[in-house]
Order: structure tokens, then C-alpha cells, then sequence
């Protein structure tokens, strides 16, 4: 008996037309990937790469995903390797011109992995970076919540995110799977392409009951695509039950090694030598070699009619994750092999797959009739997926001062929240659009009073049970218009919310200005995310405090060194360190003013807990004069004192400037005047100075007010951190430097007696100073 043979139902006619277009897409995608690596010119003789089989294992999924189930305001977020699926479809649907299916990985051609900034369609969700890809729909999720809640513009729709199942080892997945605030996210799908196999090998345990304990553990809807229509139906057969045991209980590598053997030997091989072996022997003894071959290869993942039962089921009311079962390279002759994560189909192999799939091969890209059931089932998709255009409003203007001068001692730190709360008050259209966002330290980094102020957000009211406890400081007001997202303790979820809430100006024409606040020993671990949002068009400020060894009793596991440096490297970002208060409140709503619009860019401040005398930043009264201290604090650095004939200049940044500010009184002393500059932000001023080379747009107004040519004198440098941020400065007018900093890791201590161990104390200034000079 044939399997093709069975009872036909309603859908029967609508899978043949989607196994039309599902094999024109497979063939497009491989056809991509094969012009990019053999046929486009390779002067350079580099590899180009690409996957094709990566990309096969994914073809019936996004097939069924974008004919049948995405709407118009549903975003997707396409696995990496998946990308020629993704061209494919785009071009098949009319989104993207032929001419672009030539120019995978080419410069400035379809990007190597689904982009929102640089590919021809713009991507839901850039991809590329294993597990923060996967992970942006949920963030997406939550920002467009947060602006239907506060502005009743985010519209509606799923959130999915297609996923290798090899991506599910990283752990920023399991971070974001595990917040609290996932687990109410019903919009969230995740389709995991569960092949079981990753780039080196075939996975060698059966993983599929361990992800869905798990992510049934976190509050999710579990559905399992296993089995196609085929193997169910021979499942009822007699010895189905046998051959089903038989199948799941195969090892992955024993299981893709039958996919490379022929009829005959799967005959020999399938019933292996259980007790159930004979009834499996005697069940495929009856089936033709086409039937067999075809019933081995019948995985949910690749059957239409599964995964449309599969995607009816889902829950909207809680996240959902379907764990499809695929073949990595289905459909190709590299199907199943552990080797072929990067593998190409030979010349030879690609024709045979043209002639099987009824493609001309001199004749790449073309198209299905538009007259036949597949064109019209494409057109219809195509407008069902066209998206309305939001109105975009332009982000609020931020205030450049909001004119307090602060005096007594303050930490920076303090700052930020006493900034945010003026900021409310004098324009309240920018505070508004303000959504600070923290890993469970709003508390411990001074935001108590801004959360007081504005509130917890959440998507429903919910009863604060301390509402009436005297002794409560912090007030946990949550509501849909609390202005503060708290999240649990993971820095790759932080950067990631802000990253996507820093993208709603984009998305759907709302800017928010989104402020993340984390411990600054803990911003390299939320960097690569951080990073990844701001490549994808996401614009938000990322504050880390405390910081440094100037958080001296809390040891080396606290103390932060090479975040200022890393900072200054960092693409599409602004950073700053302040030492004093108006500083901080300069440089965050300068920050501020660059965020939610076309051109903008990031930035990250680095604050500190050390209280400093504010009588030391010496403002000036002079409105013109404070105005052109505010422009040198935003420009990168400005001079705080200026003897007449300096023999010296220290350059300090952040909680070391008093330090240099006493350095230069036993400078002057000594009959040695120095030239004290704060620096405030390394990267703008390395900017200027390769704008004055040519190198940068930016202007270098700000090197010339700050190390004016008549004033060169050798240079020490301080900051608490790595002393090579500040290296560059000597180059500014070519003078001999010393640097000083950070480059080991501290331990617990006083504050003396740590700076002291780092060489950061007044009489190593001095020193350094007398050294140069002398």
C-alpha cells in the first residue's frame, strides 16, 4: 500500500500549492548562496560562504509562517543562516528586486545576516550574533507595550523569533526565557529549527525532552512537531507502534546516518534489533523504495499540514515555543551529512536539484506565473503582509541646562537621579518619553526617588502591599504608566530592553528615551548585546555605577578598568565620565538629545559614589561663560585652572580630579604651575583629534579651546580606569606624557590606601609631574 494513497482532506490542495512555492524558495536560497561562492567574480579569492543547508532546514517553516500565518504587524526574527530563505521569500512577494539576489555578502548588497540597517528590506530584527537575535522579540514585545500603554501607538501582533536549535546553548536565551516579565508575554513565539545538528557535528543527545521541561519550568506553552503526515499514518499501520518506539529511541547520529543510506539498506537497517524489530521489518517490507526513503525523511518540520496544527494551538495568553523536527539540508544532496553547515553544492548537484525541482537552470531567478494557484496565493499574502505607515513624531526637544549650580558635596551617582527629576519638571514632553530600565539595582544607583516620582510600569495595576508601611522609602507603584521597567538580574536582558525600546522611534514613529542603569563592573558583560542593539538602530544611554577602584571597600571583583576605554571604541556611541553633578546633568541630557531620531546615536556615562566637594568645579556665574563650560563638558573636556605660565598639565577624568586638583597646589608650591583639564569624554575628544586629520566629521573647537599651542606643556594623565584611554592626549600638541591608571585588579581597602596601591594618590601626580619637567 502506498503512503501517498491515503484519504485526502480539505488542505490537501493548498499544501500542493505551498510545496510549489516552498520549493521555488528552497531553490532561490541555494541558488543564492551558489552565485555568491561560484559564479559572482573573486579577485581576492577569499571565501564568500554562506549556508544552504541551514537555510533548507528552515524552508518549510518560514514557507508556512509567511504564507499562512504572519500579519501585518507581526515582526519576525529570522535565524542567522536563514538569511537566503528570508531574500528569497522577499523576492518572491514582490519586497525585493531581482537584481539584489546577486549581491549576498557582496558591499553593499544583502547583508551576511538579516539586518534592519543594512539590508535592502529591512529586517524585524538584525540576527547574526548567536542568541541575541533570538532574544529581540522579546524586548520588541515589551516596547511595544510600553508605547500602547504610554502613548497608544504600538499596535499589535506576535513577536516570533526562528531559532537553531545549536542557539539554544547560549546562555543569554535562558536569561531571557527566565524574567519574570517573560512569562506574561503571549505574543512571544518562538519556532526552535530543532535539526540536531551544529556547525561541527551532529548533537549527540536526544535534546528535545530536556528544552521542553525547561521551557515549560519558565511558564511557557510547549508544542512539539515531531512527525509529518506520512510516518503518523504509517504509525497506525501494524508495527507502526514498533517502528514509532524504534525511531525515538535512535540516537541523533544513528538516526541522520540512515538518511545517507538508500532504499535497500534502510530496509536492513531500520528494524535494528530490538524486540519490536521484526513487526518494523515486516511494515517496510510493504512500502515502495520511494515510499520509504520519503516516510524516513517525514518530519514535523517540514509538513505543512503539522505546522499549521501546531500554530492553531498556540496560547496567546502566555509565551510559546514549538519545537519543530527538521533535517539540516532537506531537500539537498548535503542533507543530513555532519560536515554540511557550510558545505556548497557542487555544479553538478545543483543541477540536479534544478531538474528535480523543474527550474531552468540558465534561468536563476525566476519567478512563479502570477496567474497560477502559487502566484495568486503569493499575491494575496503580499497584501495581507503590507504594513501602514506610522505618522512619525519627532523626539521632544531635551533641555541643555536645566540651570541649578550644585553645591555642598554630591556623588555623581546622586546625580542622575536628581537630573531626571528636573528634567520631569522643566520639560515635562521630554520626561516623559523617558523609561528607565534596571536589573534589580534601581535602588542601589540613586534612582529610589525618580521611581517614587514616576512609577513601576506594568502592564495591569497591581496592588502595592506596602502602600501603608511607615517605614517603606521605596514606593513599588506598578501600572501601564510607571516610567520604570525593572527586570531580573541579568545584564544581557537590560541592554537588550533599552535596545529595542530605543528603536521605537523607528518601528513605529514614537521615540522614547530610554536609560539603562547597571553596576559598571558588569557593563562588559552586557556590551556584545548593548552593541548588537545599537548595530540594529537602537538609541539609548547606558549608565554604569559605581565604578572603578574608587569603590574601594567593595575589592577587586567590584572595581571596573577597562570600561572607560571600551566605551571610547564602541561604535554609534557617545560615552562619558563627569566629575561633578552639572557635569552629569550636561552630559545626560546632551545624551538624551541625540536619542530617537534619524542620525542619533547611544551613550554610555560612567558615574561614580565618591562625594565631591562641588564648590571645585568652579562654575562659572556669567550665563555666556556657563554656556561655554557646558559646550566644552558636552564637546569632551574643558581647563579648570589655568595658572599663567604652566610648566605642566594633568589631565583627569572623573572621580580623580580632586586628586589633581591637589597634585596642582603642591605643584604651585613647588614654583611648578600646572594646567589642570577634566576630561569628561576620551572619545569626543579622540574624535576631534582625528577630525583635524581629516579622519572624522567631528570638529576640533574643542582642542584648541581646551590645549591651546601656547599652553603645551608635558602632560600627566589620570582617570580610574586603564591609562591608556587618555594616552592620545599627548598627541593633541605633541608633548611628552606620563599616564596614569588602573592595570591590575585591586582588592579591598580605604580609599587612601587603594589609590595609593594603583599609583593614583597626589604624590604620585606630583611625582609624575616633577619627573617631566625636571
Amino acid at each position: 500500500m502506498s503512503l501517498t494513497a491515503t484519504p485526502a482532506d480539505s488542505d490537501t490542495g493548498t499544501d500542493r500549492v505551498l510545496r510549489e512555492i516552498e520549493e521555488r524558495v528552497l531553490w532561490l536560497a541555494t541558488a543564492i548562496v551558489d552565485h555568491a561562492n561560484r559564479v559572482r567574480p573573486n579577485p581576492g579569492g577569499l571565501k564568500v560562504g554562506g549556508h544552504q543547508a541551514s537555510s533548507a532546514s528552515m524552508v518549510t517553516i518560514m514557507t508556512s509562517l509567511w504564507l499562512e500565518q504572519l500579519q501585518a504587524d507581526d515582526r519576525v526574527s529570522v535565524k542567522p543562516h536563514a538569511s537566503p530563505v528570508l531574500h528569497a521569500l522577499e523576492y518572491l512577494l514582490g519586497q525585493l528586486d531581482a537584481s539584489y539576489l546577486t549581491t549576498l555578502r557582496e558591499f553593499g548588497g544583502l547583508q551576511s545576516y538579516p539586518s534592519r540597517s543594512k539590508d535592502p528590506v529591512p529586517a524585524d530584527y538584525s540576527t547574526g550574533s548567536v542568541g541575541i537575535g533570538a532574544t529581540a522579540p522579546i524586548w520588541g514585545a515589551i516596547a511595544r507595550r510600553y508605547v500602547n500603554t504610554q502613548l497608544g501607538a504600538g499596535g499589535t501582533g506576535r513577536q516570533w523569533s526562528l531559532v537553531g536549535d545549536a542557539e539554544l546553548d547560549e546562555g543569554a536565551v535562558w536569561e531571557a526565557v527566565l524574567d519574570p516579565m517573560v512569562a506574561e508575554l503571549g505574543e512571544v513565539v518562538w519556532v526552535v529549527d530543532l535539526n540536531r545538528q551544529s556547525l561541527d557535528r551532529v548533537v549527540p543527545m536526544m535534546g528535545a525532552t530536556r528544552l521542553q521541561g525547561m521551557f515549560a519550568a519558565a511558564g511557557w506553552q510547549v508544542l512539539t512537531v515531531k512527525y509529518g503526515r506520512l510516518l503518523e499514518e504509517l504509525f497506525t499501520r501494524p508495527g507502526g507502534a514498533a517502528l514509532r518506539g524504534r525511531i525515538d529511541g535512535m540516537s541523533n547520529p544513528e538516526y541522520q546516518r540512515l538518511l545517507r543510506h538508500d532504499a535497500a539498506d534502510l530496509r536492513r537497517l531500520l528494524p535494528g534489533e530490538g524486540p519490536g524489530a521484526a513487526d518494523v521489518a515486516a511494515l517496510v517490507a510493504d512500502l515502495s523504495d520511494a515510499d520509504l526513503s520519503a516516510a524516513v525523511r517525514n518530519l514535523g518540520g517540514h509538513d505543512p499540514a503539522a505546522l499549521r496544527e501546531a500554530f492553531e494551538q498556540i496560547d496567546d495568553t502566555r509565551p510559546t515555543v514549538v519545537l519543530a523536527y527538521t533535517l539540516k539540508g532537506y531537500g539537498l544532496a548535503t542533507e543530513g551529512h555532519p560536515q554540511n553547515h557550510s558545505a556548497l553544492l557542487t555544479e553538478a548537484q545543483l543541477h540536479e536539484l534544478a531538474a528535480r525541482l523543474g527550474v531552468d537552470p540558465a534561468d536563476p531567478w525566476a519567478g512563479l506565473p502570477a496567474d497560477g494557484a502559487a502566484g495568486r496565493l503569493l499575491a494575496a499574502a503580499a497584501e495581507r503582509l503590507r504594513r501602514r505607515a506610522y505618522e512619525a513624531q519627532s523626539a521632544p526637544p531635551v533641555p541643555a541646562d536645566l540651570g541649578r549650580t550644585p553645591s555642598g558635596t554630591a556623588t555623581t551617582q546622586a546625580a542622575l537621579g536628581r537630573t531626571l527629576l528636573d528634567l520631569n519638571r522643566a520639560a515635562p514632553e521630554a520626561g516623559r518619553r523617558v523609561v528607565t530600565v534596571s536589573p534589580d539595582v534601581s535602588s542601589s544607583t540613586n534612582l529610589g526617588g525618580w521611581v517614587n516620582k514616576v512609577g513601576v510600569w506594568s502592564h495591569e495595576d497591581r496592588r502595592n502591599w506596602f502602600a501603608d508601611d511607615a517605614e517603606t522609602i521605596l514606593h513599588w507603584r506598578e501600572r501601564p504608566t510607571g516610567q520604570h521597567i525593572e527586570l531580573g538580574i541579568a545584564e544581557t536582558n537590560l541592554v537588550g530592553a533599552i535596545g529595542e525600546l530605543g528603536a521605537t522611534w523607528s518601528r513605529w514613529g514614537q521615540p522614547l528615551l530610554p536609560i539603562g542603569v547597571l553596576y559598571d563592573p558588569f557593563v562588559e558583560r552586557a556590551l556584545e548585546p548593548w552593541s548588537f542593539g545599537i548595530y540594529a538602530g537602537g538609541q539609548s544611554v547606558l549608565v554604569g555605577t559605581p565604578s572603578g577602584v574608587t569603590l574601594a571597600p567593595e575589592g577587586g571583583a567590584h572595581q571596573s578598568i577597562t570600561t572607560p576605554s571600551v566605551g571610547l571604541e564602541q561604535p554609534g556611541c557617545v560615552t562619558y565620565e563627569p566629575a561633578f553633578a552639572l557635569d552629569t546633568e550636561w552630559c545626560l541630557l546632551a545624551a538624551l538629545g541625540r536619542l530617537g531620531r534619524p542620525g542619533g546615536s547611544s551613550a554610555y556615562l560612567r558615574l561614580s559614589t565618591r562625594p565631591v566637594d562641588q564648590m571645585l568645579a568652579a562654575v562659572p556665574a556669567d550665563p555666556a561663560a556657563r554656556e561655554r563650560r557646558r559646550r566644552q563638558v558636552v564637546a569632551g573636556a574643558y581647563p579648570l585652572r589655568r595658572p599663567a605660565r604652566p610648566v605642566v598639565t594633568v589631565a583627569a577624568m572623573g572621580a580623580l580630579v580632586p586628586e589633581a586638583l591637589a597634585a596642582a597646589d603642591r605643584l604651585d608650591a613647588l614654583g611648578l604651575a600646572a594646567d589642570v583639564v577634566c576630561v569628561t569624554s576620551p572619545g569626543q575628544l579622540f574624535r576631534a583629534l582625528q577630525g583635524r586629520r581629516g579622519l572624522d566629521e567631528a570638529p576640533g573647537w574643542v582642542l584648541d579651546s581646551v590645549f591651546p599651542a601656547e599652553r603645551a606643556a608635558p602632560m600627566v594623565t589620570l582617570l580610574d580606569g586603564h591609562p591608556h584611554t587618555l594616552a592620545f592626549l599627548a598627541g593633541v600638541r605633541g608633548v611628552p606624557a606620563t599616564h596614569l591608571g588602573v592595570t591590575a585588579f585591586g582588592q579591598s581597602g580605604d580609599l587612601d590606601s587603594v589609590y595609593r596601591h594603583h599609583g593614583l594618590d597626589v604624590d604620585s601626580i606630583v611625582g609624575a609631574a616633577l619627573d617631566l619637567v625636571e
